[in-house]
Formats: C-alpha cells, sequence, structure tokens
C-alpha cells in the first residue's frame, strides 16, 4: 500500500514537472526569415504600444478608438482599428479569404497603413515585430484551425508600353473600377458615399491623384497583389478569377497614370502621347487619399 502511495506521488511530481514544457509547447511561434517569434516577448511589446487601438481582447475595441458618428461636425472618419479575434486582414499576398503569412503580418508592421492611424513601427527591432505577430495570432480560433493561404505567384511585369497604358484604362471602364474610385480616380464614383467596411463603417475607395502610397505598399508588384488578392474586410474584391495576369498588369501601369503628382515611368510616358497630355493637364486633386467628393 505504501509502495503504492509512493508511485503515486511519483507520478504526480512528474506531471507537474512536466506541465511547463507542455505550456512552453503550446506557445505560438512565428517565422519570419531566420527570426523566430515568441508569443510571451510580443504580448509584453502588445500591451506596451497596442491594446490602446486594437483593445485588451484584440477585438479593435481599444481605448484610443472614436467611434464614427461620435463627433459629428468632424470632416473625417475614424478607421476602426484591426479586430484581430476575426483575423480578416486586408494586406495580404494569399487569395482572398484566407489567412495571411506571418511575412504577411510582419510587412504591415515594417510599412504601417497609409490613410489609417495605424504607423510603420520600423522604431522596433526584427525580433520585436516577429515577436508581436506571434501573440496577434493567438487571439483568434481561425489560427488554430486554419493554415495561412498559399501566396499568390506574381509573373514578371512585362514591358510597359502605350497600347498597355491604353488596354489598362479600357479595363478601368470594363471592369467598373471608376463606380467606387471614379472616372479619374478622385475616389469619387456614383457608389463612393455608400461603401462600408465588414464592421459596417463607412470607408472610402482610394484617390490614386493625391498620393503614391498605397493600402498595402509603394511599388508596381504591391499594386498587382491588391487587386488580385483583394482587400478582404473591405468592397475591395479580388480580380484573380475576372482578368489574366498580362491584363492585371496593364491594368497596373494605367492607375500609375492617375497618380498625376507622382513621378513615375507610367505617368511619364503616358504624358509623351496626345491623349494622355490631354488627360493629366485636365485632372485635378480634389479631397485627400481617402477620397472626394463624398457626403458624410
Amino acid at each position: 500500500m505504501r509502495k503504492m502511495n509512493i508511485s503515486k506521488c511519483l507520478v504526480g511530481i512528474a506531471v507537474l514537472l512536466a506541465a511547463p514544457m507542455i505550456v512552453l509547447a503550446q506557445q505560438t511561434e512565428t517565422h519570419i526569415g531566420k527570426v523566430t517569434g515568441h508569443e510571451g516577448a510580443g504580448r509584453q511589446l502588445y500591451f506596451r504600444y497596442c491594446w490602446g487601438c486594437h483593445g485588451f481582447r484584440g477585438n479593435g475595441n481599444g481605448e484610443n478608438w472614436i467611434p464614427t458618428g461620435s463627433f459629428p461636425d468632424s470632416p473625417y472618419l475614424n478607421v476602426e482599428p484591426r479586430n484581430f479575434v476575426a483575423a480578416t486582414f486586408e494586406c495580404r499576398s494569399t487569395p482572398t479569404g484566407t489567412l495571411p503569412t506571418d511575412e504577411d503580418l510582419y510587412n504591415s508592421l515594417v510599412r504601417g497603413l497609409v490613410n489609417s492611424n495605424m504607423p510603420s513601427w520600423v522604431t522596433l527591432t526584427t525580433q520585436n515585430r516577429a515577436d508581436l505577430v506571434a501573440f496577434i495570432k493567438t487571439f483568434s480560433a481561425r489560427w488554430k484551425t486554419e493554415k495561412a493561404g498559399t501566396p499568390i505567384t506574381v509573373p514578371p511585369e512585362p514591358a510597359l508600353t502605350v497600347q498597355s497604358i491604353q488596354h489598362g484604362k479600357e479595363l478601368f471602364t470594363k471592369l467598373e473600377c471608376w463606380k467606387c474610385h471614379g472616372p479619374e480616380g478622385l475616389g469619387d464614383g456614383p457608389s463612393a458615399s455608400t461603401l462600408t467596411d465588414s464592421n459596417d463603417e463607412p470607408i472610402r475607395p482610394y484617390n490614386f491623384s493625391a498620393g503614391y502610397r498605397f493600402k498595402c505598399g509603394t511599388s508596381n508588384h504591391d499594386l498587382y497583389k491588391i487587386f488580385m488578392t483583394g482587400l478582404d474586410g473591405t468592397p475591395m474584391p479580388s480580380f484573380a478569377d475576372v482578368i489574366k495576369p498580362d491584363d492585371a498588369w496593364d491594368l497596373v501601369h494605367y492607375l500609375r497614370t492617375l497618380q498625376v503628382y507622382h513621378k513615375s515611368p507610367e505617368l511619364a510616358l503616358w504624358m509623351g502621347t496626345k491623349e494622355g497630355a490631354e488627360i493629366v493637364k485636365a485632372e485635378k486633386v480634389r479631397g485627400t487619399p481617402t477620397g472626394s467628393g463624398v457626403n458624410q
């Protein structure tokens, strides 16, 4: 009997000693290149830098967020912080409806999100940002039941030509991009004032003429990904099943010409034509990069 009690005691001690190891094994990790992010370290960083906007529970209801309509006289829309519990992310390299990769989340921390209150966290170290990504992933059960999507393949960008820009202009009309972004890309299309995001908050289409940064990057490569993956949680859909890669690149080239105050090879080539020169001359910036002419 005594031997049996001793055996039970030893088993109990073994379980207690093993418990920390089990918990440790369940800790969320991320992998950014050669850097491994750790949930525990990310927790401390989150509650130092992020919870004020994203909330104690990561649901986007931090004390710094003021819901739209709280100040009716305010001329600006207040962009709701990301809800990590819902795990719906705009900036991804993965197909619409899928989770982003660790690198996607990391890149958002480095880049920040233009036209929102989300700054760049480039001042943090690579390790810090990797740790934050690991902790952010603990808020949603989706990360436990789903894997990140497979990044889309971005084919090499074809040579820039006037024909490419002209075809992109035709696609802009055919795909009805103008209904939200406006005929001149000013964010003042007929549907602009009616748009809402997945939280039923008002959202404005991007005004191409007033900025050079996009929500998810600055390069042609980034722009290609935006409309081939879509911006989940917003009215901006994925066009992956609608257009071919070459068409997508033509649209990229045309959209660059709408950035009339940003010097680019596309704009220079377009202005070298009579048609392009007349269009660019007639375009005027009205409003801000978040849109123009939209009643609030």
